[in-house]
């Protein structure tokens, strides 16, 4: 004898078992008690959410001998024989399968027929698959049902049922639940059957469930019957890891090994389309996430580095692909070419495609202007002392090549200790400048950063005038750094020795005027290429000519000739 699957040993019998369904429990349990139930229900919503199971509890409780707070007995007659299917009170229907006119006929003519319970209840199930014809003949029954008839219309896409339909029916609509709720009832259940499988077998159970509790109880059945723990799946990081590195080859690949493993190329690019929509939930409204926590911070990661204007193009042109792959006699191909062109938008000259590329230049000019030097990779390190090079950025021979990780050099007594952070002043020195006041800022934009010696950082002025007006201001400094890098640093400044020093003024003792040689010897001859001609709107005085030149005299110029 076959073993009874999970999704239906553990199917709802009364409305308090329902889970993430509050608002239609509600609903329901309240018209029973009131006995205003209404005489046609339509239950709307995902697969694998309750809605049949609602129907055959409401069916139970309009029938049950024995209800008490609007839910069924579950142990008498009536109840047994809805669980069992050999209830006389009610009649599942399959719309899918019986969509004719005469199958709602044959309904139209039991409904008019007594029943041995209270109510005779119809359960239709995907009831949108329904034929306009179908569909017509059973309005006019919903419309004027007998009394103790009640039809329940199930469907997993309303918008196909018709509007009159519609107009003659309580809609209830059932969600999907979320990743905490799932969690909770895999647990139950895992300890209700005493079954026991490892935490990453749970939250891949959860996540194929995708908020169904059906489709969750079937991937937890899948999972104990290997053993426990989860088959090596297909990861769909390295396509997004693709995408992000640009990497037409590695897409290639993975594409490849996803095919190889036997997933279809259609269901691939569905998984694909999934995979990118959670990015961009995680970017733009990231509490609709339903993901368990821990892979909730790797796609946020993830979906940070490849931006949303390459995730909102990657989901256009996959969705795209999906649509051409129904009539494709190869979709596979339309797969490759769909991802090679997103991860090289290169081979792409479409206006989408450009600008997506400007987009990516401007988040990238975006994070250099906020972050500053962190936002490059980081500096070479001296193997030597494992400190990083200044200036070894601009003279690194390949700034595209991998650079090894800074090795941390062990303190001794003679150097202090390096603080432990994650970054040096050396990087953030832009951020620095921007966290103090203005006046410090002005004055510290033409210095930089020459050194790191442990928790002493070294600063070079332009020349010693300005390495003194930077004294006045190197607690400020100080401070700034000492708060960004998260460890106390000390200042120390210095002249620039490489840098211009501007204009070297003499000293006062060293400047000598033609005064200061005439006070000392008045007969010292004076060359006439040293003297100056004054402007012509001041006179000078004779006196003062006479006192500067002792003994000399004026002569007049018709004298002179003379």
């Amino acid at each position: 004898m076959a073993m009874q699957s999970l999704y239906r040993r553990y199917r709802p019998r009364r409305f308090a078992e329902l889970r993430g369904q509050e608002h239609v429990v509600r609903a329901l349990r309240n018209a029973v008690i009131n006995e205003r139930e209404g005489q046609a229900y339509l239950f709307s919503g995902p697969r694998g959410t309750g809605k049949t199971s609602t129907a055959r509890i409401l069916a139970k409780v309009l029938n049950c001998q024995n209800p008490a707070d609007g839910e069924p007995c579950c142990i008498c007659a009536s109840c047994l024989a809805v669980d069992n299917g050999t209830s006389y009170d009610v009649l599942e229907l399959d719309a899918a399968s019986n969509n004719g006119v005469d199958e709602i006929r044959d309904i139209i003519e039991t409904a008019s027929t007594l029943s041995p319970g209270r109510h005779r209840v119809f359960i239709l199930d995907e009831v949108h698959m329904l034929s306009k014809a179908a569909s017509a003949a059973l309005l006019k029954t919903l419309e004027e049902p007998p009394p103790n008839v009640v039809f329940v219309l199930a469907t997993t896409d309303p918008q196909k049922v018709t509007e009159t339909i519609r107009s003659r029916v309580q809609h209830l609509v059932f969600h999907l639940l979320s990743v905490d709720e799932l969690e909770k009832y895999v647990r139950w259940v895992m300890q209700d059957a005493n079954l026991t499988i490892d935490q990453d077998a749970i939250e891949w159970v959860v996540q194929e469930g995708n908020g169904s509790a059906r489709d969750t109880l079937s991937a937890l059945e899948l999972v104990v019957a290997g053993g426990g723990t989860v088959e090596a799946s297909i990861s769909l990081d390295e396509f997004l890891e693709a995408l992000i590195e640009r990497d037409q080859g590695r897409a290639l690949a993975a594409v490849a090994f996803a095919i190889q493993q036997g997933l279809d190329p259609r269901n691939l690019a569905d998984d694909l389309v999934r995979a990118l929509r959670d990015a961009f939930l995680s970017l733009m409204s990231p509490e609709l996430l339903q993901v368990p926590q821990g892979r909730a911070e790797e796609i946020s990661l993830q979906a940070l580095r490849l931006g949303a204007a390459m995730t909102v193009r990657a989901m256009e042109v996959l969705g795209t692909a999906l649509v051409d792959m129904r009539h494709a006699p190869d979709p596979r191909l339309l797969l490759e070419v769909a991802v090679v062109r997103l991860a090289s938008p290169a081979l792409d000259d479409s206006m989408d495609t450009l600008m997506t590329r400007l987009q990516i230049l401007e988040d990238a000019v975006r994070d250099l202007k906020e972050n500053g030097m962190t936002a490059l990779p980081p500096a070479p390190a001296n193997p030597t002392t494992g400190r990083a090079m200044v200036g070894g950025r601009a003279l690194a021979p390949d700034i595209t090549a991998p650079i090894a990780p800074v090795a941390r050099v062990a303190a001794t007594p003679a150097t202090p200790a390096v603080p432990s952070t994650s970054v040096t002043p050396a990087e953030i020195w832009p951020k620095v400048l921007l966290s103090v006041k203005q006046i410090v800022k002005a004055i510290y934009n033409p210095t930089s950063i020459v050194a790191v010696d442990g928790n002493v950082v070294t600063i070079a002025a332009p020349n010693t005038s300005h390495m003194a007006r930077c004294k006045a201001h190197i607690e400020d400094i100080e401070t700034a750094i000492s708060k960004l890098c998260g460890a106390k640093y000390t200042v120390q400044l210095t002249a620039d020795a490489t840098a211009s020093r501007g204009i070297e003024r003499p000293s006062k003792e060293a400047i000598r005027t033609i005064v200061d040689e005439v006070k000392e010897d008045p007969y010292t001859p004076i060359d006439p290429a040293l003297l100056i001609e004054g402007p012509a709107n001041i006179s000078v005085s004779v006196d003062l000519l006479k006192g500067v030149f002792p003994g000399s005299a004026i002569v007049p110029d018709d004298k002179k000739k003379k």
